[in-house]
C-alpha cells in the first residue's frame, strides 16, 4: 500500500531561479499537479522571494 502511495504522490527538488543553487524539497501530488510546480519561496542567498521550479 505503501508504495502505491508514494508513486502518486512523489519527492520533488524545487531549484531557484535566481541561479543561487538554493534547493527546497517537498512532495506533490501528480493527480492535482500533472505539470511541474512553481512556487514562489524565500531565497536566502538574495534575501528575496523568487520562483522555485520543479527539477526532474
Amino acid at each position: 500500500m505503501a508504495a502505491k502511495s508514494a508513486a502518486v504522490r512523489p519527492i520533488v527538488k524545487l531549484r531557484s531561479t535566481a541561479g543561487t543553487g538554493t534547493t527546497y524539497v517537498t512532495r506533490k501530488n501528480r493527480r492535482n499537479d500533472p505539470d511541474r510546480l512553481v512556487l514562489k519561496k524565500y531565497d536566502p542567498r538574495v534575501r528575496a522571494h523568487v520562483e522555485f521550479r520543479e527539477e526532474r
